[in-house]
């Protein structure tokens, strides 16, 4: 590398000797021209002065000052030049001083390539030689194998003669079982066409009474439209007879009657109101009867020892609640007392609702039909809310119980222990039930990045796709490049997260070769269980020369007889050659 340092800082310095001394050359000759044209504007001058024209003479001597600038310019660049040559030499000379020092090292690693390239000679013999067994041994293995696909072959075939001698035995018996078979469907067919013929019997005596009962209906409805329409007449004659009366007495008859149809219309919506509340009335009396049933029976299945504990100043919603169990004796009097009643047991009702919402769940409940009576109460709340408790602000709060703070520890240490497992790169097996993953936890797809028969300053890029190979979700992330690499590999890769087992990723990587020299390194990554590598190879354009034979055999000859044979030379690399 200094030696190829050297030999460019050399050229680069003949290069600017070369540039110096053309332009030091090219103003001189600038210079020699200028005096030249301000000798001619000098004698130009003289002539004018003597013939008397002055205008003449003023443009020459603008002229002369202008050439005499330029030639003191001219002078000075050519110092400067002179100077920045000599420099240049002087620094040439250094570097050819300094490079003669290193002839011995030249001579040195001259003869180290040409080792290297015999070392390079023998290891190509060596890999042919290995070429030829591994083709000697894929031939044996070729025949072994048309042997065994052979055996297996006439395996097979006994084995078909036995599946069809199975098969003949076994249709016989298929056919035997499909007679029975159809005979019995037969007579299901024919049980299920006696239904089906009793069902449509029974389905047309269901619409003949259908079309009998809707006759009936349209009968009833065309009595209670006639009705209807002669309410309607009643409805308009008095009305009419309001209106007359209302006009024979001198008032407004269109208030009149607007104020009687809204009358009409509020008795109306009272009526509907009533019923309605009697309604109510009756299902909330049947519903409080539900609830003390359900009480009653959760009392029976409750023991004493799970008693419901009062907590706070609240009182027990069960004892609140037997304000709403006394009027049940008094749903069968009359209607004035079915109303008080109501609002009797609506407020206690309400009462029990609110209360409820804070009983503690410390009651266990039977299975079976209790849980369904339970579903039908209000007493319990589906779930407690925040006010369920009083809290005290000056209430010390209990010591926790020994095993939930061992419990806690633990779980503290455990995770201390794993994160620390993470930071420092101690990784463990993988496991799943009945297997354990062994080897990388991502497989590459090639397995080795190779960029083969390259050209110095072309761009070449390859995709490479990375399959999750582990039993469980993993993660990955680019580490980087082996250090050889980084001048002329380039690699882009998007981290996608959470990769699924089975799934797979890419990147790409991008290979710029600026010398022609073969190289070879690893793209390496992390992932959640270790790391690993995806090799990379770069190797150069080489020549492969290989004959067709290895021994000529002319067989047996008569004298005097000429026989020839031809041998094939190829060269099965990128590279050119010459031969003899």
């Amino acid at each position: 590398r200094n030696l190829q340092l050297l030999d460019d800082m050399v050229r680069e310095k003949e290069l600017a000797v070369q540039k110096t001394s053309d332009t030091l050359s090219a103003c001189r000759l600038r210079s020699k021209m200028l005096a030249k044209q301000l000798d001619h504007v000098d004698m130009e001058i003289e002539e004018e002065e003597e013939a008397g024209n002055v205008a003449a003479v003023s443009r020459l001597q603008a002229v002369s000052s202008r050439l005499c600038t330029e030639l003191e310019r001219e002078k000075e660049q050519e110092l400067t030049l002179a100077l920045t040559l000599k420099q240049n030499l002087v620094e040439l000379w250094q570097i050819e001083t300094e490079q003669g020092k290193y002839n011995i090292l030249r001579e040195q690693l001259q003869k180290d390539e040409e080792e290297l390239q015999m070392q390079y000679q023998e290891e190509r013999q060596v890999r042919i030689w290995k070429e030829k067994i591994t083709a000697l041994q894929a031939e044996g293995t070729r025949r072994t194998r048309e042997k065994r696909e052979k055996e297996a072959q006439r395996k097979c075939e006994e084995r078909n003669k036995k599946l069809l001698e199975d098969a003949k035995r076994n249709h016989e018996k298929a056919v035997c079982f499909l007679k029975q078979s159809m005979a019995r469907i037969r007579e299901k067919n024919a049980k299920e066409e006696v239904k089906a013929r009793e069902h449509m019997e029974r389905r047309m005596q269901a619409v003949l009474s259908l079309k009998t009962s809707i006759t009936s209906n349209r009968e009833r409805l065309q009595t209670l439209q006639i009705l209807n329409k002669a309410k309607a007449l009643e409805a308009k004659k008095e009305e009419v007879k309001m209106r007359e009366a209302i006009l024979a007495e001198g008032g407004n008859a269109i208030r009149e009657i607007f104020l009687h149809k809204r009358h009409q219309e509020n008795e109306k919506k009272k009526e509907a109101f009533r019923e309605l509340q009697k309604s109510r009335k009756m299902e909330i009396v049947s519903r409080i009867l539900q609830e003390k049933a359900s009480v009653q029976k959760q009392r029976k299945s409750q023991s004493p020892t799970k008693a419901i504990k009062p907590r706070g100043k609240l009182k027990d919603p069960l004892l609140q609640s037997r304000e709403a169990w006394q009027g049940e004796e008094t749903c069968k009097h009359a209607d004035g007392e079915i109303a008080q009643l109501y609002l009797q047991n609506l407020c206690s009702f309400t009462k029990v609702v609110v209360l409820s919402i804070s009983l503690p769940q410390d009651v266990l409940w039977e299975s079976g039909d209790e849980d369904t009576e339970r579903d039908k109460t209000l007493l319990v709340p589906e779930f407690p809310g925040l006010w369920s408790q009083e809290y005290d602000l000056h209430k010390v709060p209990k010591a926790e119980d020994p095993t939930q703070l061992a419990i806690r520890a633990m779980r503290k240490q455990m995770a201390e222990k794993k994160m620390e497992a993470l930071q420092t790169g101690i990784l463990h097996k993988q496991t799943v039930p009945g297997q354990e993953h062994k080897g990388c936890a991502f497989h590459s797809k090639p397995s080795c990045i190779h960029f083969k028969d390259f050209d110095v300053g072309q761009t070449y890029k390859k995709k490479i796709i990375l399959t999750n190979a582990s039993y469980s979700v993993n993660y990955c992330r680019l580490v980087g490049i082996s250090e050889c690499l980084k001048d002329f590999i380039s690699v882009h890769f998007d981290p996608p997260g959470k990769i699924p087992s089975g799934m797979s990723c890419e990147f790409l990587v991008t290979f710029k070769p600026m010398i022609n020299k073969g190289l070879e390194g690893a793209v390496m990554f992390m992932a959640q269980r270790g790391s690993f590598s995806v090799p990379l190879k770069c190797t150069v354009k080489t020549c492969i020369l290989a004959l067709d034979k290895e021994l000529i055999d002319f067989g047996s000859l008569l004298v005097g007889e000429t026989i020839s044979r031809t041998i094939s030379l190829t060269n099965s690399g990128a590279l050119g050659t010459r031969f003899r």
